[in-house]
């Protein structure tokens, strides 16, 4: 059967709400990207999402977090912000890292804490935008 060209194709990630103690969240932006998205990423055979999540933000942003602390808030479906005509579906978790500090590493060149009214001038991924950007 040919798929029908309207349904989009699928990414399926991970992705991380870390919010600080301003109740901001972390977005961060992908090398030769424009959009800023929650951490996060695409699993690797064999892993469950919760540690394709742990595995992601210590090589995105040097967090270390245990895959059995991190509390699933559900999947969510958005259009891909980098990939036309994908829509990303996310295993999302809520993040908490403590006194970590998160810094760019591998493929992020910046990230940012942000609320929507701070946000209000970069370009946000649609996962973030529309469910999980603090008013």
């Amino acid at each position: 059967m040919i798929p029908d060209a309207t349904t989009p194709r699928r990414i399926h990630v991970s992705a991380a709400v870390i919010t600080d103690a301003d109740g901001r969240l972390l977005l961060v932006r992908k090398a030769g990207t424009t959009a800023f998205m929650q951490p996060g990423g695409k699993p690797e055979p064999g892993e469950t999402p919760a540690e394709t999540l742990a595995r992601e933000l210590a090589e995105e942003v040097g967090l270390h977090v245990d895959p059995d602390a991190l509390e699933p808030l559900g999947a969510f479906r958005a259009s891909a912000a980098n990939e036309p005509g994908f829509e990303v579906v996310a295993d999302v978790f809520r993040v908490d890292i403590g006194d970590q500090r998160p810094v760019p590493d591998a493929e992020i060149a910046e990230l940012r804490w942000v609320t929507a009214a701070t946000a209000s001038g970069i370009e946000v991924a649609p996962l973030a935008r529309e469910y999980f950007l603090p008013a």
